[in-house]
């Protein structure tokens, strides 16, 4: 069986045209939304397109100044000393908690070794 290239210069044409036609077929199935296919088309349930696409967030508008003003140092320092104060006291309670834990532990190792 002989191929189309081995036919010689009558087969040229024919190669050429199924050359345009599968770069055609590759290229417009890259380019179109199978939504789109009229066979396909979209489900019922799906809300319509915006007409206009959307814009782009404003990137380079400046929000507006705060309207509260910083925090003082003095309160600053306050606020920083009730958040140590509070982690200490979770680290104290997690603590407790943690070697009540690792006791119980210990008890259950030495009882089941005997």
């Amino acid at each position: 069986m002989r191929t189309i290239a081995a036919r010689g210069p009558a087969a040229r044409p024919l190669l050429a045209a199924m050359f345009v036609v599968t770069l055609t077929v590759t290229l417009g199935g890259c380019s179109l939304p199978i939504a789109d296919l009229p066979v396909v088309g979209l489900p019922a349930n799906v809300p319509a397109r915006p007409e206009a696409t959307g814009v782009y967030p404003a990137v380079h508008d400046v929000p507006p100044q705060r309207e509260q003003a910083v925090l003082e140092p003095e309160e600053r320092a306050r606020i920083e000393k009730e958040l140590v104060a509070a982690r200490d006291r979770q680290a104290k309670a997690g603590g407790a908690a943690d070697s009540t834990d690792a006791q119980k532990g210990a008890k259950k190792k030495s009882t089941q070794a005997n």
